[in-house]
């Protein structure tokens, strides 16, 4: 493994190690000719360096402000694909913290997940593997800059995929790469036998199962072979009382559990495509509004608002902009993120969220 301050590719000087997944070993690294930092990928040992440069090829092609670009892709001693680092969390690591986005804040993740899979469908390049971990955003809770990665490793991973189907049976692998996946993966992907090719459709079901995961702090299907159990039963856990509870919320969870739905249509040809996700979110009515988080300070009227302390303001809230299962209290439940506006004599938050850490 190499170290910090090595120097590879004549150019790139290693600054950590930042991840390591199923195939791909990845470092932060300062490019010392455009004087930025990158995330430098290579492969890990068994992996085949051809793909790794077919991927890159592929993966350039795709540029959109979505999807961590693809920079450069060079050979010294071993392969290292080169993508726009993004200084943030994943979507993974950010449910850790919220447990349930709020429909205003799924919605946005929705839009930009749209935009990115369907600039890259457009130029031909089909991801295979979207999950949360592979969607990164800035760090704290506002979720901008939101880009999704891995597009680089996308003819590897379909590799890793064919080996897994050609020895019978892909949901029983052993593979870290495939038993990831297995959450979000299409069912003609999990089921397909040696030689069959899913279309970009797959992409579709796999933001389809992120969203569910998103919006209810729930895996559609369970995990790993309980996922594939549970996808070929048609066995998929219903959606949450809480997200239409709330009469200020209803609405907005209503279209995006419908959006949701046609994503997990068992019938590819029946899931929109994602030029059509994307309209449907353009007609989505969500704020956009950048959230806050703050402590839960004290509550009036029997409970049924209060206020937050945030820095050195404070901001009245109502319970009825609160959203989720989880409710504020004052002993454990204090924490909050939201979105604010004007009012008088306080600002007014709307939506909040109790944050699980």
């Amino acid at each position: 493994m190499i170290k910090a301050g090595d120097v590879v590719g004549g150019r790139y000087t290693i600054i950590q190690h930042v991840g390591r997944g199923g195939m791909q070993e990845v470092y932060r690294a300062r490019d010392g000719l455009l004087d930025v930092d990158v995330a430098l990928k290579t492969p890990q040992v068994g992996q085949h360096t051809k793909r790794f440069a077919d991927s890159a090829v592929i993966a350039a092609k795709v540029n959109h402000h979505d999807v961590a670009k693809t920079l450069d892709y060079f050979i010294d001693g071993v392969a290292y694909l080169v993508e726009e680092f993004v200084e943030g969390e994943s979507l993974e690591q950010k449910l850790e913290r919220f447990g349930a986005l709020d429909p205003h804040l799924g919605a946005r993740v929705l839009h930009h997940l749209a935009k990115g899979v369907a600039a890259s469908h457009r130029v031909g390049v089909i991801h295979r593997d979207l999950k949360p971990s592979n969607i990164m955003a800035s760090a704290g809770v506002n979720l901008h800059n939101l880009k999704i990665t891995d597009f680089g490793i996308a003819t590897l991973t379909a590799e890793v995929f064919d080996e897994a189907a050609k020895a019978g049976d892909l949901t029983r692998s052993t593979s870290g790469t495939v038993r990831g996946a297995l959450p979000f993966m299409a069912p003609e992907m999990m089921f397909r036998k040696p030689g069959e090719h899913p279309g970009p459709e797959i992409d579709i079901w796999s933001v389809g199962a992120m969203m569910f995961k998103l919006l209810t702090g729930e895996f559609p299907f369970g995990v790993y072979l309980e996922a594939a159990v549970n996808v070929k039963n048609r066995d998929r856990k219903p959606w949450p009382a809480f997200m239409t509870s709330n009469a200020q919320f209803a609405p907005l969870a209503r279209e995006l559990q419908g959006i949701v739905e046609s994503c997990l249509s068992y019938d590819p040809a029946a899931r929109p495509t994602a030029d059509i996700l994307v309209n449907q979110c353009q007609g989505l009515c969500y704020l956009a509004a950048d959230r806050e988080v703050g402590q839960i300070e004290k509550f009036i009227q029997n409970g049924f608002s209060g206020f937050i302390d945030v820095s050195d303001d404070t901001v009245f809230f109502s319970r009825e902009s609160v959203y989720g299962e989880v409710r504020p209290d004052m002993q454990k439940n204090r924490m909050v993120c939201f979105a604010s506006f004007p009012g008088s004599p306080r600002r007014r938050a709307h939506p909040v969220i109790v944050l699980k850490s």
